[in-house]
């Protein structure tokens, strides 16, 4: 409501019940029917509403258990956060129970009553709209396990272990050499906070490799090889070419097909982020494209590579150029940089993970696969995502590069120091020389070094040129409603305004 414009709120007054303060008796307060009343409306007042799932009879605690105005504050300003509650704010290792954050259109009121001395059933009321709650949180998940730092001994006794693990002033070294038992609980026991179905599945049974797939292996109907296979398929599966069928709905499908018969022709083995930076299709699509065009290998030097039909490169020296480079930016403090300022992120992190502190939104799907858009959502992709080059960087800490499209001169140069006298295909270097994968992972990091070094000299150079401004943070005036709780609630509502 705050934000229409409205500077006057106007309504009709029928009728209000209330309890007495002092007394048991209740109230009610008739007015002339049709008779309006008009209240100002400021939108400055904007008011955030948290209803604390407990009878608040300290509001100092109350606030300590939250966060505190500055944690509170902290969360209202990112809306992917959800408000934490701790009953016991003091203990590092309490579990916090999470609010929800959803927009609200309520009015705060203020009500007052004048009541005759005479006559105690009649009250004169009146009302001030104090302002407009547009954000509430609201308590309603389970609290995670809560596991105490006490340690259990074999007689059945307790002892309290915060003052043994817990820092709380400058100590000498017997504190620190003083025996202590383990105790490493994790930050978390449960990512959900709501009671779930499981949907259990049975167990996958692995036909030879125990030691393999952690999964089974998706019907996209490809075929799959390894580097032992001598039998090389020639055309694909029957079913992956319906299902292509099924899916090629839109002109443009047809252009990828021929697109992408025509780049297995130019070049026998692809790997899939080439093929992605390459051809406009939606990835859903396009793993029901590749089947019907080649079969995938999963060990040797071709690994993770899309192969042409009939081609055999275990056969065929030429296909050396096409082998897959496993690199990985090495991280130590000798290579200039450690983990925790890697110049290059990574494609999955541990702080990625939904939660229970943070929000997931989930993004739309699309209901069918012949409902996707026909092209994909980023329209392609560049070639530095599978094609290496002086002066850049990979995009990925791990990058599966093919030989043929590392494009540097001193690599090439390694890679073809026995070009013409390969004699036996390896299942660890293929027809290259031994150990030629070390010396190209060698020259990518030397190179990847000096990259960074220039880009920090650079960076370091335009810190000292440039003056960032300060960024003031928004005061927030806190203010708290105190009034009983129905008797079908035990929540109170602690209100904030917003400063600007």
């Amino acid at each position: 409501m705050a934000a229409s414009g409205l500077d006057d709120l106007n309504f009709t007054m029928k009728e209000i019940t209330g309890s007495g303060s002092t007394s048991d008796e209740t109230f009610t307060a008739i007015v002339v029917p049709e008779s309006s009343s008009t209240l100002s409306l400021s939108e400055d007042n904007k008011l955030v509403c948290v209803e604390y799932p407990g009878i608040i009879s300290n509001v100092d605690k109350m606030l300590e258990s939250i966060g505190g105005i500055q944690g509170m504050s902290k969360t209202y300003a990112d809306p992917s956060r959800r408000l934490e509650l701790r009953f016991r704010p003091q203990d590092p290792f309490c579990h916090p129970v999470c609010g929800n954050r959803y927009p609200s259109t309520n009015l705060l009121l203020r009500m007052k009553r004048r009541v005759r001395k005479g006559n105690p059933k009649e009250a004169q009321i009146s009302m001030d709209i104090l302002g407009v709650i547009g954000t509430t949180y609201k308590f309603q998940g389970m609290a995670d396990f809560q596991y105490l730092a006490v340690h259990s001994a074999k007689d059945g006794s307790h002892t309290s272990l915060y003052d043994k693990i817990i820092l709380r002033k400058p100590e000498n070294n017997e504190f620190f050499e003083q025996p202590v038992p383990l105790f490493l609980p994790p930050p978390i026991f449960s990512r959900l906070d709501s009671a779930v179905d499981y949907n259990y599945r049975p167990e996958i049974q692995h036909k030879d490799n125990l030691i393999g797939l952690s999964r089974a292996r998706r019907p996209h109907n490809a075929i799959f090889l390894t580097f032992n296979d001598q039998n090389i398929p020639t055309e694909p599966l029957e079913a992956a070419k319906v299902n292509w069928k099924r899916v090629c709905v839109h002109p443009s499908d047809i252009k990828a097909e021929e697109q992408l018969k025509e780049m297995f022709e130019s070049r026998p083995i692809w790997s899939g982020y080439a093929v992605k930076a390459n051809l406009d299709l939606h990835p859903d699509k396009l793993k029901l494209l590749l089947p019907i065009m080649a079969y995938y290998m999963v060990t040797g030097p071709w690994r993770s590579l899309w192969v042409r039909f009939g081609y055999d490169p275990c056969k065929t020296p030429e296909a050396k150029k096409y082998q897959v480079l496993d690199f990985r930016i090495r991280c130590s403090t000798k290579h200039g940089y450690t983990i925790n300022d890697m110049p290059v992120k990574a494609k999955r992190s541990t702080f990625n993970y939904t939660l229970p502190i943070t929000l997931n939104k989930a993004v739309p799907q699309a209901a069918n696969v012949t409902d996707l858009p026909p092209e994909g959502p980023a329209g392609g992709r560049s070639d530095s995502s599978y094609i290496f080059r002086d002066g850049t960087l990979p995009p990925h800490r791990q990058m599966f590069y093919q030989l043929c499209d590392l494009d540097v001169e001193s690599i090439r140069n390694v890679i073809s120091r026995n070009d013409g006298q390969e004699e036996e295909c390896d299942e660890r270097d293929g027809w290259c020389l031994s150990h030629t994968s070390d010396d190209l992972r060698d020259i990518m990091s030397s190179m990847i070094k000096q990259v960074i070094r220039a880009k920090r000299s650079g960076e370091i150079s335009l810190t000292l040129e440039q003056h960032s401004p300060m960024i003031d943070l928004a005061e927030f005036d806190f203010m708290v409603d105190d009034y009983s709780p129905s008797h079908r609630s035990s929540c109170f509502l602690l209100m904030f305004r917003c400063c600007a």
